[in-house]
């Protein structure tokens, strides 16, 4: 009996180990993750993830001369692509969130091949030609993925800001500025979710951020202008 509580309890520990390494921002086993970049210069980058959608021309009109990296779908790109041409032509970067937007842990190598060269593909097919980095949807990693990515050598963008975090702000644009006025470093990257309906208050949220950023003197960049410091 003691052995057998010994194995639950040492299995318990193990799924808890997984589970914290799965949505670590900062580390994972293999290859290049970065969740912030450590300089001194006021510099900040602000990143979108999922899309591209209808909400596409309204968060480059907020953005307007503001550089940010949008992290996108395959399925996405292939149902907007235009949107996402709008992306490119307006400056910003564009990067891989996957095709489908599972969860990439316990997933075999060939599928997680599968959902990053599928969307790299449709990332080049709307002309983007700068280097492609990935976020894993949800943040989730755990083996293979990073394995894959490091082989190819695709460097893994998390995050160090996340002002929808916390459930009694996600739904309070100014409380997620605010948020984001505290939290920000130099180096810093800032994740939001813009592109569907439901998020309309970090739509609202944006220009706040911006403003409330600019006035500290930061400067917004793109994760590769970033990763170049």
């Amino acid at each position: 009996m003691k052995k057998i509580i010994v194995a639950v309890i040492s299995l318990l520990v193990i799924v808890a180990l997984l589970f914290q390494l799965s949505r670590s921002r900062e580390y994972q086993v293999f290859g290049k993750l970065v969740s912030r970049v450590e300089t001194t210069e006021k510099v900040v980058a602000l990143t979108f993830d999922d899309g591209p959608t209808k909400h596409t021309g309204k968060i480059i009109n907020l953005l307007g001369e503001n550089k940010a990296t949008f992290f996108l779908t395959g399925e996405s790109i292939a149902q907007h692509p235009e949107a996402a041409r709008q992306l490119i032509a307006a400056g910003h970067q564009i990067a891989n969130h996957s095709c489908s937007h599972k969860r990439m842990v316990f997933l075999s190598y060939q599928t997680i091949e599968d959902e990053v060269e599928k969307t790299n593909q449709l990332i080049r097919s709307v002309g983007y030609e700068g280097e492609i980095v990935f976020r894993p949807p949800y943040g989730k990693k755990l083996f293979i993925l990073p394995w894959y990515l490091q082989q190819q050598g695709i460097t893994t963008i998390t995050w160090d800001v996340e002002p929808e975090k916390d459930d009694a702000i996600a739904n309070d644009s100014q409380a997620m500025a605010q948020y984001a006025l505290d939290q920000v470093k130099p180096g810093s990257i800032i994740l939001l979710h813009v592109m569907f309906d439901s998020r309309q208050a970090s739509m609202d949220a944006v220009p706040l951020i911006i403003r409330g950023l600019k006035a500290k003197g930061y400067t917004f960049v793109t994760v590769d202008e970033l990763l170049k410091m």
